[in-house]
């Protein structure tokens, strides 16, 4: 099985018509993503890669009957985009976008509250890879064919490390059911623990690797979750262990500015909390191996 995103989900696809929609799109369509239409304001009624374009989501979603929306809208303009998402019923969005100005993600997050729990959108990134069901559905800018079906379940904030993780264990004939990019900024929409509750509730997910960096205590949270709640085994990674501290590194969230944020404090979170800890990125598939032969 999958998480989030599968055959069935109809995509909508927010900023479709501009440059970096339009390249990204056509990969996704090549992929067999279920791109039922796009949005861009001001070019409603016409076509674009032969799926309708519309003005606004929530006349998209009642068009198409769309359950899921990806953004590739501009910084400037992406945050009010997330919220029409949530507006619109969309039960997942997939926000790319890098450079949302932190403040307006504040916004986004306190808009969001106004919904009950079973209503509420799930958000992921911004500044993401995206998300992968392997052979149904493709949300995002990932290379599509280094993933294939299998029981390994990946949530990272980092894309590059998903793709290296995906990779190894194609390279040893183990396959992926998710892969979910969470992103790389310091605020962001869902956090490495809302999907380690879905993967434990998968029934053909059989472990999980959680790909982390340094700033923030999501992973540390995560893996005290995992402690008392998760049965399947969690892999874990924290990348930046030579970061020096206050200096931001890559992602706009990878900065320690507080104790239990570098690297090494992380891994001993999660060393503590019985996470099975990667030393570097190259460990991923050999590890996940060994792992499998042993829960076999």
């Amino acid at each position: 099985m999958s998480i989030l995103l599968d055959e069935r989900t109809k995509v909508i696809v927010q900023g479709f018509t501009g440059q970096t929609g339009t390249f990204h799109s056509t990969e996704m369509i090549e992929y067999g993503t279920n791109i039922v239409g796009g949005v861009t304001p001001g070019k409603g009624g016409t076509r674009h890669l032969d799926r309708p374009v519309f003005n606004t989501l929530k006349d998209a979603v009642a068009a198409t009957g769309a359950n899921a929306s990806i953004v590739f809208i501009p910084p400037p303009f992406a945050a009010d985009g997330i919220m029409e998402a949530a507006d619109a019923g969309i039960k997942f969005c997939v926000a790319i976008t890098d450079g949302i100005p932190s403040q307006d993600m504040i916004r986004v997050k306190r808009y969001m509250r106004r919904y009950r729990a079973e209503e509420k959108m799930i958000l992921t990134g911004p500044n993401c890879a995206g998300s992968i069901s392997p052979g149904k559905c493709m949300m995002g800018i990932m290379p599509g064919h280094i993933y294939i079906p299998g029981p390994i379940g990946i949530i990272g904030r980092s894309g590059t490390l998903g793709y290296e993780a995906a990779s190894q264990l194609k390279g040893l004939g183990i396959g992926v059911s998710s892969s979910i990019g969470i992103g790389g900024d310091p605020i962001n929409g869902s956090s490495f623990k809302d999907h380690l509750m879905l993967f434990e509730e998968d029934p053909e997910t059989r472990v999980v690797i959680m790909i982390g960096e340094i700033g923030g205590p999501q992973e540390a949270e995560a893996a005290r979750w995992a402690k008392d709640n998760m049965t399947k085994p969690l892999i874990g990674y924290i990348a930046g262990l030579t970061a020096p501290k206050g200096r931001r590194m890559g992602h706009a969230g990878a900065i320690i500015s507080a104790y239990g944020e570098s690297a090494a404090e992380k891994v001993e979170v999660l060393r503590e909390c019985g996470v099975t800890v990667a030393p570097n990125p190259s460990t991923f598939g050999p590890i996940v191996k060994e792992i499998m032969a042993r829960i076999s």
